[in-house]
Parts: structure tokens; sequence; C-alpha cells
């Protein structure tokens, strides 16, 4: 590994025990705003539904919006990893830990997956490499994570608004990945027959404090640890909000925001799997192909 790969690997984005933090005190209300986390959900088990198997041992990472045995008759046992302590209400095999360091042994599980939740990891690189090791070979992880274009409206406006009043800007919405870095990461994991795709969820809301409303429901708040700790004031998120009435909102006066939502499947490298063909192996050239067309509907 080069001194650059160590060095970013290395690199801390988040506050971990905010997110933690975060997340226990949005735990109460969360039914409240986990709309995005029950559509992903659905999403992801429709997914499983597709695939002509069943997994005896899953790992889950993350509880919130997660799936469940009898949500899903496809899996049997579940181990549910989050870095919050076992909600009350929770049935089932549970772990406190932390998303960046999976204590599971390798090849043990069949089927590895996640809700929205690998987002505020700070070495996603590594937190994939550790699920590929978990899983045996042939095994299947599947996931979900907010994505690149998420929130980007009000990225936009709070950066305007601050270098207007202050002359300058502070990290205040998370720098998601995009499906193109994903596909690669999940590369770099040594993940086989890797799928990624994504959708944007267009909300829409009364105001931005609704909208903020919303993100602090769903334990997403602003985590960055360097993000600027002093308390914005009245006049910022006046500005703020009348800005984003300005530039983004519909006819009826409805602020709008986008969710992306980025879907990943990978499964772990095994000899009965379909594999690429060498370069050079093939029996007819591109161009001796598209000849041929062009000769076929010339004798038409």
């Amino acid at each position: 590994m080069s001194q650059s790969q160590k060095d970013s690997s290395n690199i801390i984005i988040f506050d971990r025990d905010l997110i933690r933090r975060n997340k226990e005190r949005s735990a109460v209300n969360f039914h409240d705003h986990d709309f995005l986390f029950k559509w992903s959900r659905n999403e992801l088990s429709d997914r499983i539904s597709d695939i002509n198997r069943s997994f005896d041992n899953a790992l889950q990472i993350g509880y919130r919006g997660g799936l469940t045995s009898e949500y899903h008759d496809k899996i049997g046992n579940i181990v549910t990893i989050d870095m919050v302590g076992k909600p009350t209400n929770f049935s089932g095999n549970y772990i406190q830990a932390s998303e960046e360091f999976l204590p599971i042994a390798p090849k043990t599980m069949e089927l590895a997956l996640s809700n929205l939740s690998l987002h505020t990891v700070n070495d996603l690189p590594g937190s994939l490499l550790q699920i590929k090791n978990c899983l045996k070979d042939d095994g299947l992880f599947i996931a979900s994570i907010f994505g690149g274009e998420t929130l980007y409206e009000l990225r936009k406006i709070m950066s305007d608004v601050e270098i207007e009043l202050y002359g300058g800007i502070s990290p205040r919405i998370a720098p998601f990945a995009d499906k193109l870095q994903i596909g690669e990461l999940l590369g770099r994991a040594g993940f086989a027959l890797p799928v990624v795709d994504s959708d944007i969820i267009t909300v829409t809301y009364d105001n931005i404090f609704k909208l903020l409303h919303d993100i602090r429901g769903m334990g997403e708040g602003n985590a960055i640890l360097a993000r600027n700790k002093t308390p914005l004031g009245k006049e910022f998120f006046m500005r703020v909000a009348q800005k984003y009435a300005e530039e983004f909102s519909e006819d009826d006066g409805r602020i709008v925001a986008s969710f992306e939502v980025i879907f990943m499947l990978g499964w772990t490298p095994h000899s009965s799997q379909q594999k690429p063909l060498k370069r050079g192996s093939a029996e007819y050239s591109l161009a001796d192909v598209l000849n041929g067309k062009k000769e076929s509907m010339q004798d038409d």
C-alpha cells in the first residue's frame, strides 16, 4: 500500500460520538421521520426476493429501518450490529459495535445487508473489506447508502448564505459518495459481479424549518468533525429560508429537497460465478458484427 493510500484511510471526516448521540436522541420519535428508511428497506427486500436462493445466516449493519426474518422469508438467522444500545423493543441477535470495526468471524455469513447506515463511516473502503471478509464464498452483500445528490439544494443555499453573511463557508452537509465511486470501492474490496444504481427521491416541505426538523428526526444532523461549532443565529436561518424558497420552490410555494439513495450489490468470489471473457478471446470483432448488420439491412 502506498503512503497516500495509508493517509487516505486515516482521514477522519465524521464525529462518530456525535453520530451515536444523534441516533440516540432521534430514537423515540424516529417512526415519525423514517419514510426514506422504510422506502429503501422495501427496495432492498424486493431485490433480495429477485435472487433465487435463501440465506441461513445474515449480518445486518445498522438497526434503523432494517430487515427482520419475519419481514423477509428468504432470510433465516439475522445478527444486527449498531453503534447504539439494543432498543427495548428489539427481539433478536443484537451486537452493539461500530460499523467501522465488525466483530464477526471470517467466512461465517451468507448475506450482509445494510440500510442507509454506511454513509457516515470514516473508512468506507475498510468497512467494505471487512464486510467481504465476513462472508462465505459466493456470499451476497447488498446495501443502500445516501448518495452525492442528497440535499444538494440545502448545501448550495447554506454555502451561498454563509459567504454572503460571513465571507466564508463551513462544511454542513456530509460529503456523500457517488455511484462511480461506490462501484470502484466494491471492486477494490474484492466483490465480484458488482451492481450499482440509484434513485432520487424528491420531497416537498412547507418551509426550510420543516426540512431541518425531518433531518434531525432521522438522526442525520451535521456530524462533520471540521464543522463550525459556533451556533448560527436567527438572521442566518431566516436568510436561508428566504433564498431556498426563491430558488427551490414549486408553484404552490412548497420547497423541494432531494435525497439520492444508491443501491449496491456484490458477491464474494466463487468458481461457479460467471467471469468476463479474456481480452482477445472473442470470435468476431466489433467491426465484423457492425458490417454484417449493415449488409443484412441492405439485403432487406
